[in-house]
């Protein structure tokens, strides 16, 4: 379908989500994040695709945030609702089933921190500032990033972020645990792009099965992940891909995965 905020392109078994607002770098409004919300549902749908990359027009922002002049006269059961909006929306992307790579190329502020931490993998430029800056609006983040970062950087790095409001580069995000790697703005996408590839030729069942058993497992004690682990490395031995891809180990060639 055609989008007005967002482009969505598919490569092979790759596809490349791209919000497209960069005269307003990209801020979310409701309906962006409706259009996202949909972009999600038909990448949901694809069952070829191996991986989804997920980034930002223009050279300056991945995402600057929600759009500050459309929340300033929302009253507390509209914000109510947007926030919920942005939350299921952000939910869907870390519940597809496929690998999601962020490649954050600019300022990744508020709602647009939150896109990135909603993502299972995040790779930034050398240009990316990250930030959390609510509480110098008198707000909190609204789309999970109270929950998400503590979860990703640790409560106590969480709370400072979030308190001071403070941005931080790209450096200090790897440092902190929020980034993986940092990259000049010219490789960013095609090492995203070699990421989501090596991905891409493993075992897709395989694949979804440890995102699912990290994701459920992250939220869980150690006996009820182990045993979630347990239960979807047996499931993997009723598949054509395992039987591929121990078959192809010993014959010494590479495997060709189905996803069955």
């Amino acid at each position: 379908m055609a989008y007005e905020n967002l482009r969505l392109d598919f490569e092979g078994p790759l596809a490349t989500l791209t919000i497209d607002r960069p005269k307003a770098l990209n801020a979310l409004t409701t309906p962006s994040l409706r259009e996202l919300e949909a972009a999600l549902r038909e990448v949901a749908k694809n069952k070829d695709l191996r991986c989804l990359i997920v980034t930002g027009a223009g050279e300056k922002a991945f995402v600057a945030g929600a759009d500050i002049t459309e929340m300033a006269g929302y009253t507390t059961c509209e914000a109510r609702d947007f926030a919920g909006l942005g939350h299921r929306v952000l939910a869907m992307l870390e519940a597809l089933s496929i690998p999601t790579v962020a490649a954050v190329n600019g300022f990744a502020l508020g709602g647009g921190c939150e896109l990135a931490l909603a993502c299972d993998l995040i790779y930034a430029s050398e240009k990316a500032k990250f930030g959390l800056p609510e509480v110098g609006l008198g707000l909190i983040p609204g789309f999970g990033g109270t929950q998400r970062l503590a979860r990703l950087v640790g409560r106590a790095r969480a709370m400072e972020l979030i308190f001071t409001a403070d941005k931080i580069d790209a450096a200090k995000a790897r440092e902190v645990g929020l980034v993986l790697e940092v990259l000049s703005a010219e490789k960013l996408l095609p090492h995203c792009r070699a990421v989501a590839e090596k991905i891409a030729r493993n075992g897709p069942v395989a694949v979804t099965q440890a995102k699912r058993s990290v994701l459920f497992g992250a939220d869980a004690d150690l006996r009820t992940g182990s045993e979630l682990e347990r239960q979807s490395f047996a499931m993997l031995f009723g598949t054509e891909d395992q039987v591929e891809g121990c078959k192809a180990f010993v014959e010494k060639r590479a495997p060709s995965f189905k996803g069955r």
